[in-house]
């Protein structure tokens, strides 16, 4: 029996895989993925930020922009023996594409490469402008990456009207959910001072777990918002706590915090903040923080994109798909602060950063379809 050959998105995502892109290496992915591109009238503009590559590439010049997002850095694997196959030899068993980077995200790599060559082959005259925005930073620190491309776009007026990032959005099967919004992300690095001393002497020292304990309580009951019909309310919680010198008799001198919010659209940072210190300072604390600023919510609400993201899924799975902000945060905080309107969708994320990462090849065909049918519909 003859054996069947791999899809074009498959031989694409086999061979994005097989390079060991590790963060912030791209392994000249970027270069492979420009070269293919300019041959379909893309203008290849790379962007290097100190160890991170990132690629613009645009073809046409007119409104509306139309971007594909995306990175072509993974995690670490991990150990190598702890997998079925080695994690940078693409091997598919029965009907899952293995891999490191198979569903996050170089399997929707392919897929919106390939549907845009499709495209772009079908309707050589289309409306408006097709871009990619890539980069190979988005599992690191994000400091060198698309908000620098994002940073550098907006200085020249360059703006991004619609934008798909391929983050592996689907839950059971693809395309059953998309995110049309992420939630902020606010972190606060607190150090609460007291004096040190000896555990038998306490009147001649200050415990700054005690001191502290009653106004982290009260943050930790506070109620910040009630979220909306999109976002979920705000939530704080505290992820690292550290205090004393490991000898059970001294009191410590400082107490160290780390909490973080994810926060709706009913809160801005400048709110959540001033709260927090408001609480602080009403229990009479001597304390420094510091603040970082991970991202900040964005939604896109209903409208003719959303309605376009919902019908291209529909074409191909003949499943409307739900839309949420739920989960953790993406490169898409960066694009949207153009004012651009942005949703992530791609493959089912039930083995992402995970050994034996993998993805259903049907699936990745069926996410090129849908790729294709954006474009048809949003510049068709």
């Amino acid at each position: 029996m003859t054996k069947q050959a791999d899809s074009a998105v498959l031989t694409l995502a086999k061979e994005l895989i097989s390079r060991p892109s590790v963060t912030p290496e791209d392994c000249g992915l970027q270069d492979m993925m420009g070269e293919r591109l300019s041959q379909h009238g893309f203008h290849i503009e790379p962007m290097i930020f100190e160890d991170t590559t990132n690629m613009w590439a645009r073809r046409g010049k007119e409104k509306p922009l139309f971007c594909f997002a995306g990175h072509t850095d993974v995690v670490p694997p991990g150990p190598a023996e702890h997998w079925h196959t080695p994690p940078f030899e693409p091997t598919v068993i029965d009907g899952y594409l293995h891999g490191r980077g198979a569903a996050d995200m170089k399997g929707s790599l392919a897929a919106m490469q390939v549907a845009t060559e499709r495209f772009v082959s079908d309707y050589p005259n289309h409306k408006g402008s097709i871009a990619f925005l890539i980069t190979s930073d988005e599992e690191g620190p994000f400091i060198n990456g698309t908000t620098r491309v994002v940073d550098t776009l907006m200085a020249r007026n360059e703006l991004i009207d619609v934008c798909l990032v391929g983050e592996p959005s689907s839950t059971h099967k693809v395309g059953d959910v998309v995110k049309n919004g992420r939630r902020g992300s606010l972190t606060g690095d607190l150090v609460v001072k007291g004096v040190q001393g000896h555990v038998a002497y306490p009147h001649l020292a200050s415990n700054p777990v005690h001191l502290a304990s009653p106004a982290l309580a009260e943050l930790a009951a506070t109620h910040w918002d009630d979220g909306n019909a999109f976002f979920p309310p705000t939530s704080f919680q505290i992820a690292n706590i550290h205090a004393g010198t490991g000898a059970s008799n001294v009191i410590p001198g400082e107490l160290k915090v780390q909490f973080n919010f994810r926060y709706s659209t009913e809160s801005t940072e400048d709110q959540l903040i001033k709260r927090v210190l408001n609480v602080l300072d009403a229990h009479g604390l001597d304390y420094d923080i510091d603040w970082t600023y991970n991202g900040r919510p964005f939604l896109t609400e209903e409208g003719p994109f959303l309605s376009a993201v919902g019908d291209a899924v529909y074409s191909v799975t003949k499943q409307q798909p739900e839309f949420l902000t739920t989960g953790g945060t993406s490169d898409g905080r960066f694009i949207a602060k153009m004012g651009t309107e942005v949703v992530e969708l791609g493959p089912v994320n039930a083995t992402i950063h995970k050994v034996n990462e993998c993805v259903k090849v049907a699936d990745l065909e069926q996410l090129e379809e849908m790729y294709y049918q954006l474009l048809v519909k949003v510049l068709g």
